[in-house]
């Protein structure tokens, strides 16, 4: 009976990934490492298979808001930060920079688009930043387009929103028509689940809705749109997945949510205001680890 211990005596234990950077937390059998701010992903022992791949999530910095240079026509959300996920990447000893990108500034209340957000990477995977939103230029019914980006920024009075990257994000909203008399809403900001609604004559285009993600052990939307703004009472409303407000009468655009990707509301556009700034990105890692 003594030799039917020896396949038990023979085996191997498995080996499991070790690693550290970020905050730690534990879900089951599975190690996920969350980056809020710039840092380092250090494997110091990988794991034999399959136990020396990663699941991650890389979220980019939504962009800022359109500002408005006095009373005229409703401002762009900005675009939500490119997200991007996979599992079964394989790892090897090393150490991994973290880039965190950081939200676009609002465009000022001189009448500036919002700024692009910067870019989030992890391993050679880069998600773009969001595409900021547009300005009017005052009430000579001059717009500008939404800008390109992860996901696009909302359109001013009858232009086009921005453009977002397939399998990252996807467009903003367009600026209202030239019908007089009332083109008051700007474009909404895309986001990285759905485009952003178009600006009306009555208000802002709502942001495009984020895409919701496990990773972390618990189902999160990141990277909504910001809310177009408007002349009126009603902002466009933010995409949700940490996407900001758009201004309107009396109510200054909203940030973005920090650490979402979301997007900056537009600016209100009954006098000068500013437009609102994007949210952070995030990365988060996720491994076996017994």
């Amino acid at each position: 009976m003594y030799y039917n211990l020896i396949p038990l005596m023979n085996k191997i234990a498995p080996t499991f990934t070790v690693a550290t950077g970020g905050t730690i937390t534990t879900v089951g059998n599975y190690k996920i490492h969350t980056f809020n701010s710039s840092s380092n992903f250090v494997v110091s022992t990988l794991g034999d298979a399959p136990n020396n791949v990663v699941e991650y999530l890389v979220v980019a910095g939504g962009a800022g808001g359109g500002g408005c240079v006095a009373a005229s026509y409703g401002q762009g959300g900005g675009g939500a930060g490119g997200l991007k996920t996979a599992s079964g990447v394989p790892l090897s000893v090393t150490t991994y920079p973290i880039v965190i990108g950081g939200g676009g500034a609002g465009g000022t209340t001189a009448g500036q688009d919002g700024s692009n957000g910067s870019y989030s990477s992890f391993n050679s995977i880069t998600s773009t930043g969001g595409g900021g939103g547009a300005t009017a230029t005052g009430s000579s019914l001059s717009g500008r387009d939404g800008k390109n980006g992860g996901s696009g920024g909302g359109a001013s009075i009858d232009k086009t929103g921005g453009t977002g990257i397939a399998g990252q994000g996807n467009n903003g909203g367009n600026g209202p028509g030239l019908s007089a008399p009332t083109q008051y809403g700007g474009g909404g900001g895309g986001g990285a689940g759905a485009v952003g609604a178009n600006g009306t004559g009555s208000g802002g285009g709502n942001g495009g809705n984020g895409s919701a993600n496990s990773i972390s052990g618990a189902s999160v939307v990141y990277g909504g749109g910001g809310g177009g703004g408007s002349y009126s009472t009603t902002g466009g409303t933010g995409g949700i997945g940490g996407g900001g407000k758009g201004g309107d009468t009396g109510t200054p655009a909203a940030n973005g949510t920090t650490n979402s990707g979301g997007g900056g509301g537009g600016a209100a556009s009954d006098a000068a205001h500013a437009g609102a700034n994007g949210g952070s990105g995030i990365v988060i890692i996720k491994y076996k680890f017994q």
